[in-house]
């Protein structure tokens, strides 16, 4: 695979430190550029970030003294220096689509990590063990935008990786309903347990706008392409409430689901442990081999103890059980700023690399 010059719009952000740390020593993608704010342009990037450095690792050698450019004053001097951008960055979501869509009339194709986009009609939201075949829009995308490489595409809110990975392999069945509770760690709002202490010793039942991501997101990831646009599906109807928790990484999912016909509990395992997706068939760097694992342990699985496995690109599940309103109920696990946010960004993007998207 050829390598690839990659630019990361919104770099001093925690998601934007989180891509910084998986691509130091990516095998395709190289980093040229990092870009935020007007606040931040101009100085080294350790020097931007500064005590805003969100991880126990170090920030790598490589990008200490990198210049931060300007995400939005310096388009012009960015597309000559990358292949394609991640973005994350935190405006306001017209803004973002304005600058998203600005990036790609640049023909600099922007993989993109905000929500400003999930619902236009010709950008594809993909989980990429599920969807990859909706990255077919993108033809009809660039005819609207008058563009040969310049694209949009997008990656699914953060909470959905705890449970669509693990309803979708159980579609076959037809699904009627499920009904989910999300668990969600305080890295899913850019907080650490310094910067958010009203988290400590609590729960908050509210996270805005997270409750109708989760019940709309997995429809339009269900959808189908057709004249050019993706159709959302019209079943099954999900329900959600998300809470923030005081944990610093991983979302777990509480998730009750019915179904047409009702399956064994084998079904559901052996449907879970023999699912894999088009990350897996080609190989990508970033691809889990096993992308859902069951825990047999009525206690598992636990944020704290897994939500590293598969370098936290794997999805996590168990107790497996009947219920006595719906037929089934388990407990899903991901990690959200690996699987959820930047890491599922890098896997779609090597999707996209490895389909030519790039080229």
């Amino acid at each position: 695979m050829k390598k690839y010059n990659v630019g990361i719009i919104g770099a001093t952000g925690m998601v934007g430190q989180r891509f910084l740390t998986l691509l130091a020593e990516h095998p395709w993608f190289q980093v040229r550029v990092l870009a935020a704010s007007s606040r931040s342009a101009g100085k080294p990037y350790a020097d931007a970030v500064g005590e805003k450095w969100a991880f126990s690792t170090p920030i790598p050698e490589c990008y200490k003294n990198m210049t931060v450019l300007d995400a939005e004053k310096d388009i012009d001097k960015i597309a000559n220096e990358v292949d394609f951008v991640f973005c994350a960055v935190n405006m306001d979501k017209a803004k973002i689509r304005a600058l998203e869509e600005r990036y790609a009339k640049r023909e600099i194709p922007v993989v993109s990590n905000n929500s400003a986009h999930r619902f236009t009609p010709d950008v594809p939201m993909i989980i990429p063990e599920i969807n990859a075949e909706h990255l077919e829009v993108i033809s009809s995308q660039k005819a609207r935008l008058g563009t040969k490489r310049g694209f949009i595409a997008v990656k699914s809110n953060c909470s959905l990786q705890s449970y669509v990975p693990l309803l979708h392999p159980l579609k076959s069945f037809g699904i009627k309903s499920a009904a989910v509770c999300t668990y969600q760690a305080i890295s899913g709002a850019g907080k650490t347990f310094t910067t958010m202490p009203e988290i400590l010793d609590n729960v908050i039942p509210y996270i805005g706008g997270e409750e109708e991501k989760s019940e709309k997101e997995p429809l339009k990831i269900w959808g189908e392409v057709k004249d050019g646009e993706i159709l959302s599906a019209t079943s099954p109807v999900i329900t959600a409430q998300c809470l923030r928790v005081p944990v610093s990484d991983g979302h777990t999912a509480a998730v009750f689901v019915s179904f047409d016909k009702k399956p064994t509990k084998e079904e559901i395992l052996s449907a879970w442990e023999n699912f894999s997706g088009e990350p897996q068939k080609l190989g990508l760097p970033s691809a889990p081999k096993q992308f859902l694992r069951y825990f047999e342990e009525d206690n598992r699985p636990q944020a704290k103890l897994d939500r590293m496995e598969g370098n936290g690109m794997s999805v996590t599940v168990g107790r497996l059980r009947e219920d006595l309103l719906f037929d089934y109920k388990f407990v899903g696990l991901s990690h959200n700023t690996l699987r959820g946010a930047a890491g599922g960004a890098v896997l779609l993007a090597e999707l996209l690399a490895a389909k030519g998207y790039f080229d």
